[in-house]
């Protein structure tokens, strides 16, 4: 069983910048695949970025975000520079045991609760 609990969404213009973070419980952390989804409005969720011996990003946020683990303290991040107000939405941190599918939300088997990312323009 794994916990997540994501941490350091907000309000912030566009062009600027915010990084999350998603402290995990358990103590095979390092297993996991760990990745980023991410739900506007009205939409459907998804797939921003992943890491675990690789890692992937979505089209819409390439070249603008990060995504790094320190497995020593439990933790995904997610640095996200010259955001846009199309980033505005929901973020999600995921835990999957299988490294196949990663960009499909129902491959992953553990999810965060969310943290709101606004951008204004």
């Amino acid at each position: 069983q794994v916990q997540l609990v994501e941490s350091g969404g907000g309000l912030v213009q566009a062009g600027g910048s915010l990084r999350l973070s998603c402290a995990a419980s358990g103590r095979t952390f390092s297993s996991y695949v760990m990745a980023w989804f991410r739900q506007a409005p009205g939409k459907e969720r998804e797939f921003v970025a992943n890491v675990w011996s690789s890692i992937y990003y979505a089209d819409s946020v390439k070249g603008r975000f990060t995504i790094s683990r320190d497995n020593a303290k439990s933790t995904v991040y997610l640095q996200m520079n010259s955001l846009k107000p199309e980033d505005t939405a929901v973020y999600y941190c995921a835990a999957s045991q299988r490294p196949l599918g990663v960009r499909a939300s129902i491959n992953y088997d553990y999810w965060g609760q969310g943290t709101q990312v606004t951008v204004s323009s």
